[in-house]
């Protein structure tokens, strides 16, 4: 899969931008805050129909105008497809392949995989749960679609039944065959979307820790460990023991929508005992695993979206992480770096097509290329 061309109008802080891309690696150079981040996210939205930075869509609308539009064109299996994505102030987002708007954003998921790295990914080890199932399900959807539409529904059905609590507690009543209803809702989802889940993260794990052992040089031993209520089943007599908590805190606490993983180093929780190093090497072979996954599954390679990667990891890590992507595994890239001359020169030895735009607040110019 290759993007070929990305054009910008009012979106973030470009006005008017394109960009021609090379099938290799294209290396994005600027000083902080010139762009390099949002020409990622914009690649990123017309993937997955949404910011990965900020999902109120209108919120990426340039300051000052009512409206953005993405524009890509994109050659996957041998076919050349045209994406666009339209935003305006206080309407619907419209989405359009090769110019028919789809009906259901949804449909449009995998179809044209991406895998993004960046500074945020941080978040995966030191913030909450949701941030970690939100990834084990932004891999699965992008290859499931049975996957993401339960995914969908249960969301749904847990919106209605946190609402139905609401209202008991609001109106002084209960009712448990109301209840039963959204309970007989969650059990079905629930239980099909746990399953899938865990057979992805037993599936997961040793392309997970072969990448880990690549880039760190064996230095440490890493794990992840899918914790989840449902593993010991159990899942009605579960929500009827949570009936009473659930009905003073008028929410769900029973669910998949509960569910974490443990990321461990040498046994122990990578959030208190890893380094700044070890945390970063972790996120990244996350993120190569992420793509292995989703290019076994699909046939298709993703777009590798690399953003500010170099920082808190020494060379040494740096090395064995760019002679992995030298291994032309990893088809289209695309890299952003502060430093204009680091990027082009770990590639210099790699004998792949190397494109380098310099980007900054007034212009993105190609500065380099090479063959």
């Amino acid at each position: 899969m290759k993007l070929e061309s990305l054009s910008l109008v009012n979106f973030r802080n470009y006005e008017d931008a394109e960009l021609q891309f090379s099938s290799g690696v294209n290396c994005l150079v600027g000083e902080n805050g010139a762009g390099k981040t949002t020409v990622l996210d914009a690649i990123y939205y017309l993937s997955f129909c949404k910011s990965y930075f900020n999902a109120i869509d209108s919120q990426n609308i340039r300051y000052g105008e009512g409206y953005f539009l993405l524009q890509g064109r994109i050659e996957r299996n041998g076919e050349n497809d045209k994406l666009s994505c339209g935003v305006k102030s206080g309407q619907k987002k419209q989405f359009r392949r090769n110019d028919k708007e789809y009906t259901r954003l949804a449909d449009h998921i995998g179809l044209y995989p991406s895998v993004i790295m960046t500074p945020n990914d941080i978040d995966l080890i030191k913030e909450g749960s949701e941030y970690r199932r939100k990834f084990i399900d932004s891999i699965i959807s992008q290859y499931n679609r049975t996957y993401l539409d339960r995914l969908i529904d249960y969301n749904r059905v847990l919106l209605q039944r946190n609402n139905l609590l609401r209202y008991f507690s609001e109106n002084r009543t209960w009712d448990e065959e109301s209840l039963d209803i959204w309970d007989q809702q969650m059990i079905e989802l629930g239980s099909f979307l746990h399953q899938e889940r865990k057979s992805f993260v037993d599936a997961f794990i040793p392309t997970f820790s072969s990448f880990y052992k690549r880039i760190s040089g064996n230095a440490e031993d890493v794990s992840l460990v899918y914790q989840s209520e449902l593993s010991d089943g159990g899942y009605r007599e579960k929500l009827k023991r949570h009936q009473e908590r659930d009905r003073q805190l008028r929410r769900s606490n029973c669910g998949i929508h509960k569910d974490d993983l443990d990321f461990l180093i040498d046994e122990h929780p990578i959030r208190r005992f890893g380094s700044q190093g070890q945390q970063k090497t972790y996120l990244i072979a996350l993120k190569l695993a992420q793509f292995a996954f989703i290019e076994k599954a699909t046939g298709v390679k993703p777009l590798l979206l690399l953003d500010d990667i170099f920082d808190k990891i020494d060379d040494k890590r740096v090395s064995a992480l760019l002679q992995l992507v030298s291994e032309r595994t990893f088809g289209q890239i695309f890299i952003s770096d502060t430093h204009e001359d680091r990027v082009p020169r770990m590639f210099e030895e790699i004998t792949a097509d190397v494109r380098i735009f310099r980007i900054s607040k007034e212009a993105i110019d190609v500065i380099g290329e090479t063959a």
